[in-house]
C-alpha cells in the first residue's frame, strides 16, 4: 500500500468520525508539500469544510489531530495552513519504505488482467512502430517513431500488458518503382558490395536520382508548352514508373525478381541500422503480403453496397455522414494504396493475435488517416475498428528546417548516431581518461552507451505529441536535464558503492534518523510505481525520463551535502549506502524504460 493510499483510507474514517462524512476518493487531494513549508505531503481540505460548517483551519487541525490517534499511525507531526493540512510523515515509514524498495527486484512493475471465461489472463497489446519504406534508409523522423514505439513497449510490459512489437514495412507501391526504375536506368548493375554502401543507401541515393531527372523531364515539357500539372502526369519516367507497379501487380517475374533483390539489399541494411539503435520486433509485416488481403476487403464492401465505383473504374467509400470526405480505396487500374494495405493488415493481425489494444506510433501528420481507417474497418464489420489507438506523435524539426526524402536532404538515421557516438567519445575524453585500467574498447563502448543514451534521452524527455527541435550539441551534456547526467549520477553511484567494498544489508531500525535530503529521496523513489502506470496510462515516456532527471538531480544535492563513505555513524552510513544502492537501481530500470543503457563507470 502506498503512502497516499495509507492516508487516503485514514482521512476518511478522520472525516467520517469527526463529521460524519462518506468520502469518496476524488475527494480527497493529496500533493507534496510545498517548498518552504514543513511537511512532506499535503491535504487539501476545503471539500470537507461545507459540510463540516467549520473553518478551513479548524477542518485542517481536527483532521490532523485525527490521524495522529490512528492505530496505524504514519504521521509524526502535522500544521495547518489555512486550507491545507502538512503531514510531516514518521522516519519509521520511510526506513520501512525503503527496506521494501530495496527487496523488489521488479520494484515499479504492475499487474493487469482481464476476466475470460477460463479466468483472469493477462490482456494482450499489440504496438506498431518504425513503418520504413524500402526506397530509402532511416532517418532522423525513423529515430523518434522507433524510440518512442520501443519505450512504449517497455512501459506497458511494465505495467503488466503482453506485448507484441510488430512493424509493418511498405515494401510495394509507386514510390518503390522509383528506385527500382532508377536504378534499371541509371545504375549499370551498381550493389552494396561494389559500391561499398549499406543497401539502404544505395536504395536511397537511386530514389533521389529518380526525383532529379523526372524534374528535369518536367521542365522539359513545360519549356515545350505544357502548364505543370499536365507534364508532371505526362512525363515519360512516372508512366514508366506506373506500369512497373502495375506488372508487380500483376506478378510479372522480371520486375518481381528485380523488387526482391533490391528489398534484401535494404532489409540488410535496415537491420544493422535497428541492431545499432537497440530496437526489435516479435513480428513483421509486409504490405506486399497484407494488401491483397486489403483489397478483398475493398472488394467485398463492394459487393455490399458499403463503396462505390466511379466511372474510371476506382472504388471510394462516402464518409461523408462520418463529418468527412470521400476516400479512394481502389485506383482506376485496379493498384492499391495505402488505406487498402492497412484494412488487410489489420485483419490479418487480429487473426494472428487476441488482441486488446492495437496501438499504431505514427505521426500526427496521418490523424485522418487513421480516423477513416477506423471507419473503414468498424463498416466492415470488425468489431476492433472503433477500439483503434492512433499514438499520434509530434514531428521532429532540425535547426535549419524539415527533411525532404525525395531530395536527399534528410539527417540520416546512421549517420546521427556514428557523429552522436563520436561526440560522446570527445566530451567524455577527460573523464574516461582519468580512470584507471580502461582499455580502448572499453572507452569506446562507454562512448556508445553516451552516445546513444544522449540521443534517446533527448528525444524522448519531450512531450511526444509536440514538435521538437533536434539539437546534437545540446544533448551530450553532462549538467542540465541530459542521458550523460543521469548516466554519470549512475555511474558515480556504482563508484560509492564499489569502494563501499560489502554487501548492503537492509538492517536498518525504525529508529533510524533521517535527514531532510534522504527523506525526499525515499518519497522519490516511492513515487516510482505511480510514474510508470501514469506513463502507461497516458503513453508518454517523458514521464519517465523526468522523473529520472527529477531522482538523479535530488541524489545529487544529497550527495554534495552529506558524506557516504567517510561517514562514521555506522547506522547513518548503512541507510545511505542503501538508499544510494537503489537511487542507482531506480535509475537503471527507469532508463531501461527508455531503452537506455546505463555504464557502471565513466
Amino acid at each position: 500500500m502506498t503512502l497516499e493510499e495509507q492516508l487516503t483510507r485514514q482521512i476518511k474514517e478522520a472525516v467520517s468520525n469527526l463529521y460524519a462524512i462518506e468520502a469518496d476518493d476524488k475527494q480527497i487531494q493529496l500533493q507534496k508539500t510545498r517548498q518552504g513549508f514543513e511537511g512532506n505531503i499535503t491535504l487539501v481540505v476545503f471539500p470537507f469544510v461545507k459540510a463540516a460548517r467549520k473553518s478551513p483551519t479548524e477542518v485542517a487541525n481536527a483532521i490532523g489531530e485525527q490521524l495522529l490517534s490512528a492505530e496505524e499511525c504514519i504521521v509524526e507531526r502535522y500544521n495547518a495552513v489555512q486550507g491545507f493540512l502538512n503531514l510531516l510523515i514518521a522516519p519509521s515509514y520511510w526506513i520501512e519504505c525503503l527496506k521494501a524498495i530495496d527487496a523488489n527486484d521488479r520494484y515499479g512493475c504492475l499487474t493487469c488482467q482481464k476476466e475470460t471465461e477460463e479466468g483472469p489472463v493477462q490482456p494482450l497489446m499489440m504496438v506498431e512502430y518504425s513503418s520504413p519504406n524500402t526506397n530509402k534508409p532511416l532517418h532522423l523522423g525513423h529515430v523518434r517513431n522507433n524510440l518512442l514505439g520501443y519505450s512504449i513497449a517497455r512501459i506497458q510490459e511494465a505495467n503488466g500488458w503482453k506485448v507484441v512489437k510488430t512493424n509493418i514495412v511498405n515494401d510495394r507501391g509507386i514510390h518503390i518503382c522509383k528506385s527500382m526504375l532508377a536504378w534499371q536506368l541509371y545504375g549499370n548493375g551498381e550493389t552494396p558490395e561494389s559500391s561499398g554502401k549499406k543497401g539502404d543507401h544505395l536504395i536511397g541515393d537511386y530514389y533521389v536520382r529518380f526525383d532529379i531527372e523526372y524534374k528535369k523531364q518536367i521542365e522539359e515539357l513545360k519549356g515545350q508548352g505544357m502548364d505543370e500539372e499536365t507534364a508532371k502526369r505526362e512525363a515519360p519516367l512516372i508512366k514508366q514508373a506506373q506500369a512497373m507497379l502495375l506488372k508487380w501487380e500483376q506478378g510479372d517475374a522480371e520486375v518481381r525478381a528485380l523488387w526482391e533483390k533490391m528489398n534484401s539489399w535494404v532489409y540488410a541494411g535496415f537491420d544493422e541500422t535497428y541492431r545499432k539503435m537497440g530496437v526489435g520486433f516479435d513480428k513483421i509485416y509486409y504490405e506486399s503480403q497484407t494488401y491483397l488481403e486489403g483489397k478483398k476487403e475493398v472488394e467485398r464492401g463492394l459487393q455490399e453496397g458499403k463503396f462505390y465505383r466511379r466511372a474510371d473504374n476506382s472504388v471510394w467509400a462516402d464518409l461523408t455522414q462520418d463529418g468527412l470526405d470521400e476516400k479512394l480505396l481502389l485506383r482506376s487500374d485496379g493498384t492499391s494504396v495505402y488505406m487498402t494495405q492497412d484494412i488487410g493488415t489489420a485483419k490479418l493481425r487480429y487473426a494472428d493475435y487476441p488482441i486488446d489494444k492495437m496501438v499504431y506510433v505514427v505521426g500526427n501528420e496521418q490523424e485522418y488517416h487513421f480516423k477513416v481507417l477506423s471507419i473503414l474497418l468498424d463498416r466492415l464489420g470488425f468489431r476492433f475498428g472503433k477500439d483503434l489507438v492512433h499514438f499520434s506523435y509530434g514531428m521532429v524539426e532540425l535547426p535549419n528546417g524539415k527533411m525532404k526524402s525525395r531530395e536527399g536532404t534528410v539527417v540520416d538515421a546512421d549517420d546521427l548516431m556514428d557523429q552522436m557516438i563520436a561526440d560522446a567519445a570527445e566530451v567524455s575524453k577527460d573523464k574516461v581518461n582519468r580512470l584507471t585500467d580502461i582499455t580502448p574498447e572499453e572507452a569506446q563502448e562507454i562512448a556508445r552507451k553516451v552516445g546513444m543514451g544522449a540521443l534517446k534521452y533527448f528525444i524522448l524527455k519531450v512531450d511526444p505529441r509536440k514538435n521538437m527541435l533536434f539539437n546534437p550539441e545540446e544533448s551530450i551534456d553532462f549538467n542540465g536535464n541530459t542521458g550523460p547526467f543521469i548516466q554519470y549520477t549512475y555511474a558515480r553511484i556504482c563508484s560509492v558503492l564499489r569502494k563501499a567494498g560489502t554487501t548492503i544489508e537492509p538492517t536498518l531500525k525504525g529508529d533510524t534518523a533521517l535527514n531532510e535530503k534522504e527523506v525526499a529521496l525515499i518519497q522519490r523513489l516511492s513515487e516510482y510505481p505511480a510514474i510508470v502506470k501514469q506513463a502507461g496510462d497516458e503513453f508518454s515516456p517523458a514521464l519517465i525520463a523526468n522523473y529520472a532527471y527529477a531522482l538523479a538531480g535530488e541524489f545529487n544535492s544529497f550527495y554534495h551535502d552529506y558524506s557516504i563513505l567517510n561517514e562514521e555513524n555506522e547506522k547513518i552510513q548503512s541507510v545511505r549506502l542503501l538508499l544510494s544502492k537503489n537511487v542507482a537501481k531506480v535509475l537503471r530500470l527507469a532508463m531501461w524504460l527508455l531503452g537506455i543503457e546505463m555504464p557502471e563507470r565513466m
